[in-house]
């Protein structure tokens, strides 16, 4: 089974769910632990969680009609 291809704006909501519920700047690997591994409380990850399950049902809606 193939990998599906995620759109420019699908990677872009990507981006700003970890920015604003992971307080992670950027999604690129920058090759250093200190930036490229977080701590991040589980608290945060569901948020993150959500806001992603409920960005596609957007995206899955919006398809549709």
């Amino acid at each position: 089974m193939t990998k599906p291809i995620l759109s420019s704006e699908a990677k872009r909501e990507i981006a700003e769910i970890a920015r604003v519920h992971l307080h992670i700047a950027t999604l690129e690997a920058r090759r250093r632990d200190s930036l490229d591994f977080h701590e991040i409380a589980v608290w945060n990850i569901e948020a993150a969680l959500e806001a992603a399950y409920l960005a596609g049902m957007v995206d899955h809606h919006r398809k549709r009609e």
